[in-house]
């Protein structure tokens, strides 16, 4: 399913629910980021129709502790957030208005949202910046952020592959972006995440969620089951690095996910805040791999496997 991918997967063993959500307006979760400012924190998002809304949920009691309406946007189909930096250094979150079922939108946007130094509920505007895609329309459901620089990919989500797509370092125009594809990424993939330290990141399907050294595209060293959620779609790393957080769109749990311990050292020091790297072209370059058919042969059984649960959610 990608490049490096290793057929061995691991056990979601410890994988516990965290805690449970009663507010209404959690509607569809399909976003998580960690916040960058508030301790304890993560911003949630729903799915398309949701509104140009973001939710800061405590990751320990589920409670909503604010909501920030975006004033200035619309939300055509927001599907991924990712919590960064932009060119001047500040806490921001990276709102992904990058959804297309149809791949037929002429262009999407990636609406940059200064943190807010309070919790409280309020409306605040955005730095919209709109691009495309060399090779065509895509439908989107992930955007990644160096949680120290301001370096960003959009993960395509497509049947068979999709492809990871770096926005220009440092991002300082707000039209007339055409982001090349820099390697190809699995198939159906719903949410992903850098870690708080930078050396890894993760991107998720409907069943499982695969791990890579480095950043983008950078090398797959594990992959792990996920518990069953219904639709689920929403990951990003615990505070530690040492776990991760889903959530989905048809239930109302905030899952843990351990980390294997006996994976390998990371080859990738921490970020350097001050130290900005754009991505080189011979990233392209990726040993491994596998076959396109069992790309595909993948890609059909997580489309059958989140038929199946969706299916016995409905009937419960």
């Amino acid at each position: 399913m990608f490049a490096g991918f290793s057929t061995s997967a691991r056990a979601n063993d410890g994988a516990h629910v965290v805690c449970r959500w009663t507010d209404q307006r959690l509607s569809e979760v399909s976003g998580i980021a960690l916040s960058g400012v508030h301790v304890g924190v993560a911003w949630v998002h729903n799915d398309s129709g949701g509104g140009p809304y973001l939710y800061a949920m405590d990751t320990t009691t589920c409670f909503v502790r604010a909501r920030v309406r975006i004033s200035n946007i619309g939300a055509r189909d927001i599907e991924g957030i990712a919590a960064g930096v932009d060119a001047s250094g500040r806490h921001v979150l990276w709102v992904g208005d990058v959804g297309d079922n149809r791949d037929s939108w002429p262009s999407v946007r990636i609406h940059a949202v200064v943190e807010p130094a309070i919790l409280k509920n309020e409306s605040v505007t955005a730095r919209t910046y709109q691009f495309t895609y060399r090779d065509g329309p895509h439908n989107a459901e992930t955007v990644l952020a160096v949680p120290s620089k301001p370096q960003l990919w959009v993960v395509t989500k497509q049947l068979a592959e999709g492809g990871i797509y770096p926005l220009p370092v440092p991002l300082l125009s707000q039209s007339g972006l055409q982001l090349p594809r820099l390697a190809p990424a699995g198939g159906l993939l719903t949410d992903g995440a850098i870690s708080p330290d930078g050396t890894k990141y993760v991107l998720r399907d409907y069943v499982w969620a695969y791990v890579f050294d480095g950043l983008p595209p950078g090398r797959q060293i594990t992959r792990i089951t996920l518990p069953q959620q219904p639709q689920g779609e929403a990951i990003t790393w615990a505070a530690d690095g040492r776990g991760l957080l889903t959530a989905g769109e048809r239930d109302n749990a905030l899952w843990f996910v351990p980390i294997p311990t006996d994976l390998p050292a990371s080859s990738s020091p921490p970020i350097s805040p001050s130290a900005i790297v754009a991505p080189t072209p011979n990233a392209l370059s990726v040993g491994g791999g596998i076959g396109k058919a069992f790309t595909v042969a993948a890609a059909a059984i997580a489309a059958l496997v989140l038929v199946g649960l969706s299916t016995r959610w409905l009937r419960r």
